[in-house]
């Protein structure tokens, strides 16, 4: 693969779910993508794949211009492990890195309702920067637009609405974070839109004597 001396390059990456998922990209042109599923180890396999596309590439890492992460909703851990790696990379390599929640990634600059798979059945459904929770045939009623996202042939199956291609997560990720990184905008943080099923200790902390 030839990559010019002139390419913006842009690393994109993805933890939310049960994968690792990774692209990079110059400008809208996707030079090289990657998916993993795995429902655990993603905090092993995530660097080691992201090294595997850089030299797939033949690319190093000072050559990247920026990094794109995806940001959630989704599992918890997931988010926060590919997060604080972009953060740390971003630090370490001195580029930006931008944040991208999974509803822009799949809605990929088009009108549509993005939906997501969430825990015990239920679906995020999003259409822009409005996110909500409920089960797959509680779509509201007046977003009529078009159904993407993992969770859109189960949504299609329970309302008959009509549904579109999603875009492949990592390449989106990468080109809108190519698109919008740039120094001083704020760092990635995840996106969460529930509590941590986990709950704090109920037992009070043990006492240390004297």
């Amino acid at each position: 693969m030839t990559v010019a001396a002139s390419d913006r390059l842009t690393l994109g990456f993805d933890t939310s779910a049960a994968h690792c998922a990774a692209a990079l990209v110059s400008g809208d042109r996707v030079l090289v993508q990657r998916l993993e599923p795995m429902t655990k180890g993603q905090a092993e396999r995530l660097m080691p794949l992201l090294e595997d596309v850089l030299a797939e590439a033949g690319v190093t890492w000072g050559q990247l211009a920026a990094l794109g992460v995806g940001t959630g909703p989704g599992n918890f851990t997931g988010i926060r492990i590919a997060v604080a790696a972009a953060r740390g990379l971003a630090l370490g390599l001195s580029i930006p890195s931008e944040g991208v929640s999974l509803p822009e990634a799949y809605a990929d600059g088009r009108d549509a309702v993005v939906c997501l798979h969430a825990p015990r059945g239920q679906v995020h459904f999003a259409r822009g920067d409005d996110i909500r929770l409920g089960a797959p045939d509680l779509l509201p009623d007046d977003w009529m637009a078009p159904l993407t996202g993992p969770a859109a042939e189960t949504v299609a199956a329970a309302t008959g609405r009509q549904t579109i291609p999603a875009p492949d997560l990592a390449p989106a990720i990468a080109r809108i974070a190519a698109r919008h990184a740039a120094p001083g905008r704020p760092r990635p943080a995840p996106l969460y839109l529930r509590a941590a099923d986990a709950a704090p200790a109920a037992d009070s902390p043990p006492k240390i004597l004297p």
